[in-house]
């Protein structure tokens, strides 16, 4: 149970939640509160509902801002232990209070996005009124952004598990109350999890459960603080990657008899205006500098995870150079599946050097598709992607069989 709360109105039972996850977040929360709450009673106004802020017990006043922002709708206040941070905590109050209030349906939305509209209340949780289990949002993403999504967990989730879920951890979603039940008692409640791990274990169970899993688009991009993408690289592909893998070793069952890949559901096809991706900025140096250091820091690893052509093939990249730069998609999906394979594998005191031995070669990854897109225009880029995923799917009795 959540170690503080707040519960202004007395709220005992509500039919729709809207929760915002926050850490520090007072000078964003109000923003995001105040939307929700329009969204609530624009689109669910003949039911009950309730806004909950899950806190990792800011100081800078995320919580008196919380209550203070504009809006009709109730608000309840969670929060975890002072020193207690992450995420998957703030969720894991959440779903207790959920299953307490015996909601239908719950929308996540994070604290700092600045441009969150009431419509987007709708694009999560009317699906989930509909009959979804779990919504994924489509956000208008510039095709440099999320590339630890489009280089990592899409193929492989889909490959995995079946779905074409192609933002699985966009970060806001909406989900069926029930389903709390399912988050509560699944396994692998990991550190990783506890933190930026979250949403993608949260995917993953959903998939697993055999619920039925939409898409919303919403038609915008969306658009964080300002934050540096190498600042907290390392830590976020570690929590990430990591529930990944430990989630193929709870799900193996389920995933080895899955044989291809499905279309999902989508809503939102109804927006009329579709605003245009952000521009995003890709330092090409960094990348291939970053690669190359990884063979003087990792390459004995590496002669000790994979193959030995896959070694020799590195080394042909290696010596490509900036300009003809390559990173070809079988190369990729056979380093994933072995270092997924090692991962299962080894005692857990080595797996974090494990996959921080894997994240240049993701960086090198990276720089092959900003190589191969540069040109190609957003839509052109996504069937780029969607060619990979394929690549992924046909060499997947390979990793099924060095699993076993």
């Amino acid at each position: 149970m959540a170690f503080y709360e707040e519960n202004p109105q007395g709220m005992k039972k509500s039919d729709i939640v809207v929760a915002i996850p926050s850490f520090n977040e007072a000078e964003n929360i109000g923003h995001t509160a105040e939307q929700a709450a329009k969204g609530l009673l624009e689109y669910f106004g003949n039911q009950t509902s309730v806004i909950i802020n899950c806190d990792n017990h800011s100081d800078d006043g995320t919580k008196d801002a919380f209550l203070a922002a504009p809006g009709a709708i109730p608000k309840i206040y969670l929060s975890t232990e002072p020193g207690v941070s992450g995420k998957g905590q703030n969720l894991r109050n959440l779903f207790e209070k959920v299953r307490e209030l015996e909601a239908k349906a719950v929308v996540v939305l994070e604290a700092d996005t600045k441009n969150v509209t009431p419509q987007w209340v709708r694009n999560l949780g009317e699906p989930v009124m509909r009959g979804a289990g779990y919504v994924c949002p489509l956000f208008v993403r510039h095709k440099y952004e999320a590339t630890l999504t489009s280089s990592i967990i899409y193929p492989l989730m889909r490959c995995l598990y079946g779905r074409r879920v192609r933002q699985p951890d966009a970060g806001d979603f909406g989900f069926k109350g029930q389903l709390v039940e399912k988050f509560l008692e699944a396994p692998g409640w990991t550190e990783s999890v506890q933190d930026h791990g979250i949403d993608i274990w949260m995917t993953t169970i959903t998939l697993n459960s055999r619920l039925p899993i939409f898409q919303s688009f919403m038609g915008t991009p969306k658009i964080h603080r300002g934050r540096d993408p190498y600042a907290y690289l390392n830590v976020l592909f570690q929590e990430v990657l990591g529930t990944v893998f430990d989630q193929m070793t709870i799900y193996a069952g389920f995933w080895s008899q899955v044989k291809w890949s499905k279309p999902t559901a989508l809503f939102g096809t109804d927006i009329q205006e579709v605003e245009t991706p952000l521009p995003f900025e890709v330092n090409t140096a960094r990348l291939h500098e970053s690669f190359l250091q990884g063979f003087d820091r990792y390459g004995a690893l590496w002669d000790e995870i994979y193959d030995q052509t896959i070694c020799h093939k590195l080394q042909e990249i290696r010596g490509l150079g900036l300009q003809h730069f390559s990173f070809p998609a079988q190369t990729w999906a056979s380093i994933l599946f072995d270092s997924a394979t090692a991962y299962h594998r080894v005692e857990p005191g080595r797996r974090n050097e494990l996959l921080s031995a894997l994240l240049p070669l993701y960086l090198g990854k990276v720089l092959s598709f900003v190589k191969k897109t540069e040109r190609m225009s957003l839509q052109q880029a996504e069937e780029y992607i969607e060619n990979e995923c394929t690549i992924f799917e046909e060499n997947k009795p390979y990793v099924v069989k060095i699993w076993e």
